[in-house]
């Protein structure tokens, strides 16, 4: 499958997300009540998970990690709100995981209408 925009942009978010959790509780701002290295395993290994399917450009994976980018836009929008000194790293977060989303649902959109029209053009030969 060729890389189309949409799917830059999804990946752009993607790793935007994942960058930024990393230098945020690994180096920027890390917790005060626990270990640097359990809040990374906590926040980005659910991030894994998805990886090779958006890499290799598969709707499926890249439309069920949708469900992911919400929870770090909700986990964004909430350190935004109630930590005053993260609220740069909580909008990032916010506007990486909106990339991400909007990426996503408009790559899903243009490989489903790629696909029916691939299909009523084979049909009609």
């Amino acid at each position: 499958m060729k890389s189309t925009p949409w799917l830059v942009l999804t990946l752009g978010g993607y790793f935007g997300t994942f960058l930024l959790l990393v230098a945020w509780y690994g180096w920027l701002s890390p917790s005060l009540h626990l270990p640097a290295a359990f809040v990374l395993i906590l926040l980005c290994t659910p991030l894994l998970f998805p990886l090779r399917g958006l890499l290799h450009g598969r709707p499926y994976t890249v439309g069920w990690s949708l469900f992911l980018a919400l929870f770090y836009f909700t986990h964004g929008a909430v350190e935004a709100y109630s930590t005053p000194e993260d609220r740069l790293y909580g909008l990032l977060e916010v506007l990486f995981s909106f990339l991400w989303f909007c990426g996503g649902i408009l790559y899903v959109r243009s490989h489903a209408r790629q696909r029916r029209h691939d299909v009523e053009s084979a049909g009609s030969t």
